[in-house]
């Protein structure tokens, strides 16, 4: 039997290939991000707030935020971390809506009016519903059985209560209120407002409703016949 004689290889063409050799490309690791991280957080704290922790699955999350289990892990952890960082991004927002109400010169009761005004744009918001007060409504649940939130909550809380006693003990230096008033006494009972009208208005207490409780504070607070 006669053998035939292989094709002479090119010079830069390796034995056992038909075409020259390409150089292969770096290969791509993992998919492109198809999310934006800080849009996903608040889709994530949206649900959290309507829900709260222990009613809002992963598959909840997912389905709000678009993204796959692995991609929430990778990018904020467990459940646990996912709705810590929710509550941080809740009282940041908060906190900033307010910061310029107690910071600006005004007097005492159109303060009060306005601080309670911006609670409530907060707690009414949603598009399914009044969504109340993320510390009052589902984080003070969670502070039960979880330290760090727990410390969390009594944070804001505390936080609160210094804000508003800064607010009654500048008052008191202006002459709006009297001589024997209690700014730490006020400052409780205003922050008991703050609370009282974000449990109610999750269970959709009118707004109408929400503001006369609001007003009928503000006049134990300042004195209906206080001069502003």
């Amino acid at each position: 039997m006669v053998q035939k004689s292989k094709p002479p290889v090119a010079a830069n063409q390796p034995e056992g290939r038909g075409e020259p050799e390409r150089r292969s490309e770096p290969k791509r690791r993992g998919r492109p991000r198809a999310y934006e991280p800080d849009v996903a957080l608040g889709k994530a704290l949206d649900l959290f707030r309507k829900q709260g922790f222990a009613a809002t699955s992963l598959d909840d999350l997912s389905e709000a935020t678009g993204m796959n289990r692995p991609s929430l892990y990778g990018a904020f952890g467990d459940k646990r971390e996912l709705y810590i960082k929710s509550y941080q991004r809740y009282r940041e927002e908060a906190a900033a809506s307010m910061v310029e109400i107690f910071r600006q010169e005004m007097p005492l009761r159109q303060r009060l009016e306005r601080i309670y005004a911006s609670a409530l744009d907060i707690y009414l918001s949603g598009d399914t519903g009044p969504r109340g007060c993320f510390t009052v409504v589902t984080a003070a649940s969670e502070a039960v059985g979880d330290p760090e939130i727990r410390a969390m909550v009594l944070d804001g809380l505390t936080g609160l209560d210094k804000a508003f006693a800064s607010c009654f003990r500048r008052a008191k230096e202006k002459g709006e209120l009297p001589e024997s008033a209690d700014p730490i006494a006020l400052a409780q009972v205003a922050s008991a407002t703050v609370h009282t009208i974000a449990i109610r208005s999750r269970a959709r207490v009118p707004r109408k409703e929400l503001e006369a409780i609001v007003k009928g504070a503000i006049d134990v607070m300042v004195g209906a016949g206080a001069k502003t």
